[in-house]
């Protein structure tokens, strides 16, 4: 088959013919036909980690099950029946340990790791959920502990988030105060959708604030994001303007979807005594600080997920907790609900699509030079080129970059 290969000694990456995966125990064998790209794809062909000679590139996938592990005849689950379309995300080359990549015509991967794709998708939209819609599920739910259809807090019995109460017209209303900055981002966007979930597993009234480009305002503030209320983030007085949204009660519960520089204290200000907020990249990689921050930021990899010890080297090593893969499956299970009952729903919407031009062999030259260096740098630069390049090269806003493999 073909993919595109990372030679990690080289930093040099291209498309080339491997052999195609044979899927084994509890796994089948996919024939991709959209792969979406991710900043996380670009930041380890920059900057490799991976130590083998060569490794297959690429995260988010959807396609065709082909064939299945001898093991799963007899398994009726549609994900592991030929011609089912499914959806999922592999690692990659993010990692020292050797994983497969999604970057290519056939993947082999867990069944019960995957989801069945509703027919009023495409595969280019299915391909834009999984890794990014399971970071969002995994900071929302298990790590802040908030209740959804997949998942119940097992430390109360009836989950219910601490909140403060204010005066509004002589009443006192329990209100959850929820901030995403970087509302417009992939992740952001999936974010936005499962507090909505969390909201109504809960049964109580939530607060939605988020950061965004005013260009964005209008779509964010409509369903299925539907925020009530959204600031500037180019305004450097958001973190007051957010707390006084809150009735000077501060946010409960914050997702820095940017996680760079200043934005983590930032977003740390707008927090209520008792916050809960999460960063999605390490401090070397986002070039900001904790030390001096009185709530320290929940943290986490997506990867566990998958099940795989995750090395990074230098002595880096995330385990692989049950628990982490078996919210993943539920949460896989979940997204394929509207298949799976026969009403063909979508229970969370995909990102909006950049169909790229091309196909694998035109993942490095284009998608990564859009996706080079900090979110905050490439808007800066984004601002300055707009109309000057290539439609399918212009500046990223709220889009994913997807690919049509043929």
């Amino acid at each position: 088959m073909d993919a595109l290969v990372l030679f990690p000694q080289k930093h040099t990456a291209s498309v080339v013919s491997i052999p195609t995966p044979t899927p084994g125990p509890g796994e089948v064998l996919i024939r991709i036909h959209a792969v979406a790209v991710n900043p996380v794809d670009q930041i380890y062909f920059d900057d490799p980690i991976a130590a083998q000679e060569k490794r297959v590139l690429g995260v988010d996938f959807a396609g065709e099950v082909m064939s299945r592990h001898g093991e799963l005849d007899g398994v009726e689950d549609r994900r592991a029946i030929s011609g089912e379309r499914v959806a999922g995300f592999v690692q990659g080359a993010n990692s020292v340990n050797d994983l497969p990549g999604a970057f290519a015509q056939y993947v082999a991967a867990p069944y019960d790791l995957l989801w069945s794709i509703p027919a009023t998708l495409s595969y280019e939209e299915a391909c834009t959920v999984s890794m990014c819609a399971l970071t969002a599920a995994q900071a929302i739910f298990p790590r802040f502990g908030l209740p959804g259809p997949f998942f119940t807090p097992e430390d109360v019995s009836h989950p219910e988030p601490s909140t403060g109460t204010q005066e509004q017209g002589g009443d006192r209303e329990d209100v959850v105060n929820v901030l995403i900055n970087g509302s417009s981002t992939s992740l952001g966007y999936y974010a936005a959708q499962l507090i909505h979930i969390a909201a109504s597993t809960s049964n109580r009234k939530f607060r939605l604030i988020g950061t965004a480009r005013p260009s964005k305002h209008a779509f964010l503030a409509a369903a299925p994001y539907s925020y009530n209320h959204l600031f500037d983030y180019s305004d450097a007085s958001w973190p007051r303007k957010v707390r006084d949204a809150t009735g000077g009660v501060g946010v409960h519960y914050a997702l820095d979807t940017i996680s760079e520089r200043d934005t983590v204290a930032k977003v740390h200000s707008t927090l209520n005594a008792s916050g809960k907020y999460h960063v999605f990249r390490g401090q070397d990689g986002g070039m900001f600080r904790t030390a001096d921050l009185s709530i320290k930021p929940v943290c986490g990899t997506v990867w566990e997920g998958l099940g795989n010890v995750v090395d990074y080297g230098g002595g880096l090593v995330f385990p692989a907790p049950p628990a982490a893969r078996a919210f993943a499956v539920k949460f896989f299970e979940w997204l394929s609900s509207g298949v799976n009952d026969g009403t063909g729903n979508v229970v969370l919407q995909p990102n909006p699509v950049r169909k790229m031009p091309g196909g694998l062999e035109r993942i490095v030259p284009d998608s990564f030079s859009l996706l080079s260096g900090l979110v905050s740098v490439r808007s800066a630069a984004g601002k300055e080129n707009e109309g000057e390049v290539e439609e399918h090269m212009r500046p990223i806003s709220g889009e994913k970059l997807v690919y049509t493999v043929e």
